[in-house]
């Protein structure tokens, strides 16, 4: 039997990390976890439960009952919460305002990692592949990963992508009132999750001057070149 294929992604908001990881994910059949969307199921059940999103205990323990249900389709990612939809939910600006307090809070991303773990061995034996996608699954979640690539792209780029995903638009005024998320969440997430490429084989794909589809082709071309070394 060939063993199933994991590929890690990571990078900074507005990298294009959530959108290529779909589309690769579907090119090769694989199956897809965002684990932003559960950093951001955490903080949504906390806001809803009335949970101090300061109370770092009281959000460990948040997290490790959280009724959450992650669906692995690629071209279709559900993520329920007590058995609600919550995919659209979790987008919101005020989850985006507060999902940094959880983020950061290391009890919780410890027990988020291991669930994260779990889910990557589960899927890839489901789709015979999985495409895990966030901010330290290269380095941390799944060192081990068959691929690894760490997606960056400048601030301007990220802000427009940003900007666009969020707005519909990337003029001067959607752009600016975007900037002060994407940039604190970097700030912010920067403190438990460094985005460095070390000698260890992980691939930066700089994705400023690219396109959607021209991303997803070089990560395409990134998995199938590890694939032919093997």
């Amino acid at each position: 039997m060939v063993a199933p294929v994991v590929i890690a992604i990571d990078g900074p908001s507005g990298s294009g990390k959530s959108s290529v990881s779909r589309a690769v994910a579907t090119h090769f059949g694989f199956g897809y976890l965002d684990t932003g969307a559960m950093y951001r199921a955490v903080t949504l059940w906390c806001l809803r439960q009335g949970i101090d999103l300061t109370d770092a205990g009281a959000v460990v323990a948040a997290a490790k009952d959280l009724p959450l249900g992650l669906g692995a389709d690629p071209q279709d990612p559900t993520v329920e919460l007590d058995g609600d939809d919550i995919a659209e939910a979790i987008r919101t600006s005020e989850v985006s305002a507060e999902v940094s307090k959880v983020a950061t809070n290391l009890g919780v991303r410890a027990v988020l990692q291991e669930q994260q773990r779990d889910l990557i061995a589960i899927i890839a034996d489901d789709f015979g592949g999985v495409v895990a996608e966030g901010r330290d699954i290269t380095t941390v979640v799944a060192p081990d990963a068959d691929v690894r690539i760490l997606l960056t792209a400048s601030e301007e780029a990220r802000l427009a992508r940003r900007s666009t995903q969020l707005h519909g638009t990337a003029d001067a005024a959607t752009v600016a009132a975007t900037h002060d998320e994407v940039v604190r969440r970097d700030r912010d997430d920067s403190t438990v999750s460094q985005f460095t490429v070390a000698a260890d084989g992980v691939v930066l794909l700089d994705t400023s001057a690219l396109d959607f589809d021209g991303s997803v082709a070089a990560v395409i071309g990134i998995v199938e070149h590890a694939e032919e070394r093997e």
